[in-house]
């Protein structure tokens, strides 16, 4: 049997998912994203470097729930994307493609259009 070093807890995992449900990032559709990074990559950074230290796989979760409402936030801003989720994953997909240290969480977990 495999033993798991020290990670993300449950506790912790769900508390920084309550923490981006606050922020309410799909309902800043007037800031930019480069403005939603200069928000949220510092807390992000800091996520990354506490609980990255020992088992970097356990917080890759919680990191994708930042992508996930990162695509909320552009189905909402822009009218190309609206109501179609999948779509606004694709767009955000291309945007880490082109600007891969926009967001602290992308040099580990890039979005992907699933």
């Amino acid at each position: 049997m495999i033993k798991a070093g020290p990670a993300v807890s449950n506790k912790a995992a769900k508390a920084m998912r309550q923490t981006l449900r606050r922020w309410a990032v799909h309902d800043k559709s007037e800031k930019s994203i480069e403005d939603l990074a200069r928000m949220f990559n510092p807390v992000v950074q800091g996520w990354i470097n506490y609980f990255a230290s020992f088992y970097k796989a356990a917080l890759y979760p919680t990191l994708r729930h930042v992508d996930w409402y990162l695509a909320l936030w552009a189905a909402r801003k822009y009218k190309k994307l609206h109501r179609h989720l999948r779509r606004a994953r694709h767009w955000l997909a291309r945007v880490a493609r082109s600007l891969p240290r926009l967001f602290a969480h992308w040099k580990f977990v890039q979005p992907t259009a699933g």
